[in-house]
């Protein structure tokens, strides 16, 4: 593994970016509210990434990005992603919204001998699965070789999360643990003396997993709001975990429904940050703890670039948020090519950009931090 010495995705995103409440960087670009018009969908509604009416503002927003920077018309698709559930639901949604012909590549690193897959997506989409992110030198040939030279009329779409920041693999745990220490820490804080560490990680750990995801929908703000429930004491996690599993309770709704109704019982503090996250998933907020989210921005942005240049790969690995090198030399070339670059994310807003305070000291959203590119080589 090389450093490849301090960058940013903006040096080949610009704010072609988009992050959870898909309101473009670029302020020349439409937003949520003038796309949904467009096509007739709800307002204050914001799709999720593998949904199909955010794969129809995607096609909106990327036909006006391309509409300012040349008269060609968009006819093919690029992806680059690190999940094959998500990133490749989300390609085969675009490519049917789009009905462009597209080759999409998803890499998560693992110790195992190189394997590379290709299966066969809807529209003719092709899916590149590889466990190494160096394989993806092999793609850009790929690509060439079957009918999809990449110039003006390709859009090129790069996933942000754990693919162009925090390779799946090599560097993601970086990302993960700077999340968790951030809900340890907004729990933690509102709690005061009663915080217990270990009862809050034992919850955090068991709700966490996929087990339970049809609770959670694997949403970090109701997992947080959850653990700073139990953490009261208001519930027991064996009985809340039991009435999950009967079905007695079905939903993070039911949950925080309940908790509404027990809300006398709550600490004063508590029942206030309750009331906020109540309000917020009432109005249909996808990231309704606005406390914990602004406290990962802070844990996020400061695994960025810290470390001295001369640093040990390894330390860079295990202590910073690292730029892929193998997604950014790929995608500066099909710059060179004539593509269109966008950058999609599905962090929530204020998990990846600053305060209106902090950005006046200087802090960043994600995609204009400087930090360390890593890769092969």
């Amino acid at each position: 593994m090389r450093n490849y010495g301090k960058t940013t995705l903006y040096e080949y995103l610009g704010d072609k970016v988009v992050y959870r409440n898909l309101e473009p960087w670029d302020a020349e670009l439409p937003g949520l509210r003038q796309l949904a018009t467009a096509l007739g969908l709800p307002q204050g509604v914001i799709p999720r990434k593998n949904e199909n009416d955010y794969a129809r503002l995607m096609v909106k927003l990327l036909e006006a990005a391309q509409a300012r920077r040349t008269g060609a018309a968009l006819r093919q698709l690029v992806y680059v992603g690190d999940t094959r559930l998500l990133d490749g639901t989300a390609f085969d949604n675009l490519c049917q919204a789009s009905r462009w012909p597209g080759l999409a590549f998803i890499a998560a690193e693992n110790g195992d001998p190189l394997k590379i897959e290709i299966e066969l997506h809807a529209q003719g989409g092709q899916v590149f699965l590889a466990n190494r992110w160096a394989a993806l030198e092999e793609f850009a040939g790929y690509v060439g070789d079957h009918g999809l030279p990449v110039d003006e009329s390709t859009v090129v779409i790069v996933d942000i999360d754990k693919t162009a920041l925090g390779g799946r693999g090599r560097n993601g745990h970086v990302i993960d643990r700077a999340r968790l220490q951030a809900v340890q820490d907004t729990v933690a804080a509102l709690l005061g003396p009663a915080f217990e560490p270990e009862a809050f990680r034992s919850a955090y750990d068991r709700l966490n997993r996929a087990e339970f995801h049809p609770f959670t929908t694997d949403n970090q703000d109701y997992l947080a709001y959850i653990c700073l429930i139990l953490g009261s004491g208001l519930y027991e996690l064996e009985d809340l975990l039991k009435a999950i599993r009967t079905e007695t309770m079905k939903s993070f709704h039911d949950f925080i429904a309940e908790v509404e109704r027990q809300r006398a019982a709550l600490p004063a503090q508590l029942a206030e940050i309750h009331a906020d996250i109540f309000a917020h998933v009432q109005a249909g907020d996808p990231t309704p703890f606005k406390a914990f989210r602004r406290g990962e921005y802070l844990r996020t942005i400061g695994c960025f670039g810290q470390l001295e240049d001369s640093a040990p790969v390894q330390r860079l690995l295990d202590e910073e948020i690292l730029i892929t090198q193998e997604v950014r030399q790929a995608v500066l070339a099909w710059r060179e090519a004539g593509a269109l670059l966008f950058g999609l994310s599905d962090k929530p807003d204020e998990a990846a950009t600053p305060t209106p305070e902090l950005a006046a000291q200087g802090y960043q959203p994600i995609h204009r931090a400087e930090t360390h590119a890593l890769g092969a080589g």
